[in-house]
């Protein structure tokens, strides 16, 4: 029976297919797409995926059933919370300006099988947000023409009483998903074009819902006669901040369309940083105004802001405001369908799903398969099935993404700079400049089995410190640490403290209401976690990391990243136990595609050499210097000419 087990040297090799990282380019600019966005058209782009219907119903809902007046606390803290994920964002976008988001992120960094979940995720997130806006869409008008439109088709089409589809199919937000999807086609200058018409138009009228608002507004509605600011505590405040998080998720639209920008390096971080800080400013201002304008206890939370100028004698202004309403979920759909086919792109362009999508328009520049493609899948979810039970599926999707390219960012970070190194010789020897270290009178460095280099010299502390090495002050300390390679030890203290935050978070959201733990038991599991994520942290800090690059880099490096991932990992947990379940199985199905095509036909597969047959001498100097020297061995029986037979070579003192 044993020999029908896998052998450890297959596992090995198998384990080393999943976790390959992608090669990228040597010249990282050149696309097959047009870089024509500016920073200008990036900002915009951003602002349009994360101002869309939120701001004219999420400030309202909250403010009533949440937080009370205090929900412009719940935006700041949601803010400054996005704000350290969309700086990962930010890092990535400009160091690697590839289309792809958060998946392309993860296969520089941690591996292939990962990234082919982070995009597998993403792909669906983008197909129901598009599909649930849609609906919004054509809700949201048909309201204003009281309902019309829902009764006719009712009327002439029928009704469905099935599970998991809508009540009556949806013509109208099928169309615009359509009408959409061929605008997208157009190109990328069309497709922003567009956008800033919408964007320009939402803005306006955000501006006159602040300048209305502040004039219309009464301190008196802050007051303890009205319940006082914060009506429901700090607990409300932070449930609130749970909730508006979500409102912040759309600023990956700009990562994703890194690879169209004219100079990503500088643009992207900036249009991630105006577009975000824009965002929140308008969330909050008009939140404060709302809450001013009406008593919190009395606002509408289908229409807040409508409702306060009708209850204020200005039934006008609802016109207005129902017009940058759908001006405003126009931006958010082509957001949605401007980065989905992007990124299905990235993953049909490394090889990891089906070839068709990776072909780009010679005239419009775009992925227009893609666009077609995924804009009638998105327009056939909006026209039959109830969406309502799969929203909740957004936020798991982005949280999980978040999580992974924050760390992503930490394993970047304390990486080596990769050089490509000569391609060997004809003959399959490996030429010896390619390994050679420039520095007199030190050890010479090969290539091991893992195909990492190490500079194996006991006299450290002397040496130049390469990202990823131990800090030469923690060096007297962790000495032990000094035998692993550059970044080993950083990869090991990034999973331990994901998993210490899992325990964490586990215990914070779990212990008291499902697990009812006793107190004594409660507070020490929180410590115990608290202190093996505090010693995670301060491991990764105690080695060297990546400076003096030319493009943006996050500030407090691990330090930023590390509160990113506990944030989300807690939201996360939030989620109801049906959302974790459908994310099963939707992971299920992932893995069935990325085993079935992906692993095969991935880039980085046909880039592997085959396996050799190696041996190694090892020389051992008195001073405990070690040196490897790893030679090919021919496939035939006899010696290689001018090789000798390494089994009958003698070790040397």
């Amino acid at each position: 029976m044993a020999r029908w087990l896998p052998r450890s040297t297959d596992l090995t090799r198998f384990c080393q297919k999943l976790n390959r990282v992608k090669t990228l380019e040597d010249d990282m600019m050149e696309t097959s797409f047009n870089r024509c966005l500016s920073t200008i058209d990036l900002t915009l782009l951003g602002i349009g995926g994360m101002v869309g219907s939120g701001l004219y119903v999420l400030t309202g809902t909250v403010a009533k059933e949440i937080a009370g007046p205090a929900v412009i606390v719940s935006f700041i803290i949601a803010g400054f919370a996005s704000l350290l994920a969309a700086l990962c964002y930010a890092e990535f976008g400009a160091r690697v300006p590839k289309t792809g988001s958060a998946y392309m992120f993860t296969y520089v960094s941690v591996g292939e099988i990962w990234a082919f979940l982070i995009g597998w995720n993403v792909l669906l997130e983008y197909m129901i947000g598009g599909a649930a806006v849609a609906r919004a869409w054509s809700g949201y008008l048909d309201s204003i023409f009281n309902h019309k439109i829902k009764n006719f088709t009712e009327t002439h089409v029928g009704t469905w009483q099935v599970p998991f589809l809508a009540h009556y199919p949806d013509f109208l937000a099928a169309a615009i998903l359509l009408v959409a999807t061929a605008f997208i086609s157009f190109g990328a200058k069309v497709s922003s074009w567009l956008n800033h018409v919408f964007s320009a138009i939402s803005m306006g009228v955000i501006l006159f819902i602040l300048i209305m608002g502040f004039v219309l507004a009464q301190p008196k509605n802050w007051s303890a006669q009205e319940g006082g600011f914060a009506p429901y505590g700090l607990s409300g405040i932070m449930a609130g901040t749970a909730t508006c998080f979500y409102a912040f998720v759309g600023f990956d639209v700009i990562a994703a369309s890194s690879e169209e920008a004219r100079n990503p390096q500088r643009a992207v971080p900036r249009a991630i940083t105006f577009s975000l800080g824009l965002a929140t400013g308008a969330y909050i201002l008009v939140s404060v105004v709302l809450t001013l304008m009406v008593p919190w206890h009395t606002l509408d939370p289908d229409s807040a802001l409508a409702d306060a100028f009708y209850r204020r004698g200005y039934a006008w202004a609802g016109f207005l405001v129902a017009a940058g309403s759908i001006c405003a979920m126009n931006t958010v759909l082509l957001s949605n369908l401007f980065s989905l086919p992007r990124i299905v792109y990235a993953m049909a362009e490394d090889g990891l799903f089906f070839q068709v999508f990776s072909r780009v328009h010679p005239r419009t520049q775009v992925p227009v398969v893609g666009i077609v493609v995924f804009g009638l899948l998105m327009a056939l979810l909006a026209l039959v099935f109830d969406l309502e039970a799969l929203v909740q599926f957004l936020s798991i999707g982005t949280l999980l993404a978040y999580t992974f390219v924050a760390a992503s960012i930490i394993v970047l970070r304390f990486q080596q700079q990769k050089v490509d190194a000569p391609a060997p010789a004809a003959g399959g020897r490996p030429s010896p400049q390619s390994h050679e270290v420039p520095s007199t009178g030190e050890l010479k460095e090969y290539e091991s089995f893992s195909d990492k280099l190490q500079l194996v010299d006991r006299d450290k502390s002397k040496e130049h410190r390469e990202p990823g090495q131990l800090k030469a002050a923690f060096e007297p300390y962790l000495e032990f640490l000094s035998d692993f390679y550059p970044g080993e030890v950083v990869t090991v203290a990034v999973v331990t403290l994901m998993v210490s935050a899992i325990c964490l978070c586990s215990i914070l959201v779990f212990g008291n209401t499902h697990l009812h733990l006793p107190t004594w038991s409660y507070s020490l599991l929180l410590v115990l976690f608290s202190l093996g994520f505090l010693l995670s942290l301060l491991l990764i800090w105690a080695h060297e990391q990546q400076h003096g690059t030319q493009t943006f880099q996050i500030p407090l490096v691990p330090l930023s990243p590390a509160l990113s991932i506990v944030l989300n990992i807690y939201l996360m947990l939030k989620l109801s136990y049906m959302t974790w379940l459908r994310f099963a199985v939707w992971l299920l199905l992932g893995l069935l595609v990325y085993f079935g095509y992906g692993i095969w036909h991935s880039k980085e597969n046909l880039r592997e050499p085959r396996p050799q047959r190696v041996s190694a001498r090892y020389v051992v100097f008195p001073s405990g210097s070690l040196e490897e020297r790893v030679q090919a061995v021919q496939p035939s029986s006899q010696p290689a000419a001018g090789l000798p037979d390494t089994d009958t070579d003698n070790c040397k003192r």
